[in-house]
């Protein structure tokens, strides 16, 4: 969906946004890069323009990658410990690098899919121009 879509009011797709964000892309055209380095926002898409300075993630993209890399290593630690019975040092080693490891993954393609929800559900200051102008004069 283009942008003039977009800000004539149609719904903007929010699974095709989400996964626009995974992949650390614009969420309006998929092609530009979203972030600059890597958790920075970059203030527009470089590709289309779309201002994305608007987003709000704050700390929610390091809580979903806590809960998720909770949720996967805390089990699989159980699993690893009762069944092959390994040192404590080495048990600590291999899931601290795996920890870190996933965490590090996650953390960017986490932060790209909030700013892509916010982006898909006219969040914050994502609205379109029209709707915005509409805001201000009601007020």
């Amino acid at each position: 969906m283009s942008e003039q879509q977009a800000t004539n009011g149609e719904q903007r797709d929010t699974k095709s946004a989400l996964w626009k964000g995974w992949c650390r892309k614009c969420p309006n055209c998929g092609n530009g890069p979203l972030l600059h380095g890597y958790l920075t926002v970059r203030d527009h898409c470089t590709v289309c323009r779309q201002e994305l300075h608007h987003h709000r993630a704050d700390d929610g993209p390091a809580y979903l990658t806590i809960v998720i890399v909770g949720h996967i290593m805390a089990p699989l630690l159980m699993v690893v410990f009762e069944t092959w019975r390994p040192d404590p040092l080495t048990l600590f080693t291999i899931f601290a690098v795996g920890c870190v490891g996933l965490s590090l993954y996650l953390l960017p393609r986490l932060k790209g899919m909030v700013v892509a929800y916010q982006w898909a559900h006219r969040m914050h200051g994502f609205a379109a121009p029209a709707k915005k102008e509409a805001g201000r004069l009601a007020s």
